[in-house]
């Protein structure tokens, strides 16, 4: 398959499974295959060749933090410098409560998200990340889970499938 190769019905499909329940068994690509009636190298080879055409991220899970322990999280916001983006991104990252962090064209440059098990930890995580990046709490903007709210969205990409299982 080249480069030049226009996403077609089979990738539809695909796409289409892959937003559903991913099964946990020891060949999950497998059992995907199994149900579009594909074999498992011609689904890898076009899971791959959507990712090299950035039709695809990446595939993970989404995890049920409270179930984990996690009760506090906060979206934080910080106006850094563009020439200390990839320093401060960095460090931040190394926290294994940080899930994530990016980059905005805005005055609040980097954004993470930061969880933990209680309130009080999440402040004593996110005090540390300031501290050490330099910024005060006046310049960050911290924007915590007030109401969580799991929205099940699934985009349908062939004529009749559905939105929502």
């Amino acid at each position: 398959m080249n480069d030049n190769t226009a996403t077609d019905t089979l990738d539809l499909r695909i796409l289409d499974a892959l937003q559903q329940d991913i099964p946990l068994v020891a060949r999950p690509w497998e059992a995907i295959a199994a149900r579009l009636g594909i074999p498992e190298p011609l689904l890898l080879e076009r899971l791959r060749h959507l990712y090299e055409k950035s039709v695809i991220r990446g595939i993970s899970p989404i995890i049920e933090s409270r179930a984990l322990g996690i009760t506090a999280a906060t979206l934080v916001a910080l106006p850094v410098p563009a020439e200390r983006i990839r320093g401060v991104a960095d460090l931040i990252s190394r926290y294994p409560e940080v899930s994530h962090n990016f980059r905005r064209d805005h005055h609040y440059s980097l954004w993470f998200t930061l969880s933990a098990e209680s309130e009080e930890t999440l402040e004593k995580i996110l005090s540390e990340i300031l501290a050490r990046t330099g910024f005060s709490r006046d310049e960050s903007l911290d924007l915590p889970t007030v109401k969580k709210i799991k929205i099940d969205v699934r985009f349908p990409l062939l004529p009749g499938t559905k939105e929502t299982p």
